[in-house]
């Protein structure tokens, strides 16, 4: 078979599936690891995948963005977001404001959320601060405003809400990152809410998937350069790692669980 012709079959399968693995295109055309990855870098190329560390995904469309309404007591939670999650709350030290993201990163930081000291934290997602409740240790505020079917609220109430806080710490996430253009999200809305925060934190961090480092959203919120930390997982490619870390930014790895 000639390589432009197992090129369409891995595009073919990409399109099925939405995700190849490196090992699939090694079983499946007969060849080397070496060249599943040469296939998959020029692939990557012409704009029609996504590379992982061990394969690849369709590359994420600009404009997209999370459902509007979320279940987030019964979504899945993949490894990769969990070790993230659970990498990021170990962030936190006694006596510490924290602004935790909302969508399914602060959904999951929940469970993992220090109880043995005290500390405040700020939230703007009402399903993150219903699981809050539980807690003892902690002062919790909610930002308020105009509730999207998300449970959460970035809109210009909320905006002021935090522009009069400060933190020591901050998490945030979006639709994804890249050394060019840096962090980037779904909404204008979304992005001027989150720059108010980064304006206010002392410490910046990233939580964002291995899957969606190099990828762009609708609109930039700010550049990579701007956080002190970048959390991402076993699934990011070393090369995005290091074009991160050029900027400055501590570029950690989760492992993946044993």
């Amino acid at each position: 078979m000639f390589m432009e012709e197992r090129h369409r079959h891995i595009e073919k399968l990409l399109r099925e599936s939405g995700k190849i693995a490196v090992a699939e295109i090694t079983q499946a055309f007969g060849v080397s690891e070496e060249s599943a990855r040469r296939d998959l870098r020029i692939l990557e190329g012409k704009g029609l995948c996504k590379r992982t560390h061990g394969g690849a995904i369709l590359p994420q469309k600009v404009g997209i963005r999370p459902p509007a309404n979320r279940n987030y007591a019964e979504m899945p939670i993949f490894p990769t977001y969990r070790e993230i999650a659970r990498t990021a709350a170990g962030e936190i030290g006694e006596g510490d404001t924290v602004y935790l993201c909302g969508g399914s990163f602060g959904y999951i930081m929940a469970d993992f959320l220090p109880r043995e000291f005290r500390y405040t934290l700020v939230c703007n997602s009402l399903d993150i601060a219903q699981k809050l409740r539980e807690f003892d240790n902690m002062e919790v505020y909610l930002a308020g405003g105009r509730m999207r079917q998300s449970g959460s609220m970035v809109d210009s109430f909320a905006t002021a809400f935090v522009k009069n806080l400060h933190f020591d710490l901050c998490f945030l996430t979006g639709a994804g990152v890249t050394a060019a253009f840096g962090l980037s999200n779904g909404t204008d809305e979304t992005a001027t809410f989150q720059r108010a925060v980064m304006e206010n934190s002392r410490r910046k961090l990233l939580l964002m998937p291995g899957s969606k480092v190099g990828q762009n959203g609708f609109v930039k919120v700010c550049d990579a350069a701007d956080f002190d930390r970048i959390i991402t997982d076993w699934e990011c490619l070393e090369e995005e790692i290091v074009a991160l870390s050029e900027l400055g930014p501590d570029v950690t790895r989760v492992e993946e669980p044993k």
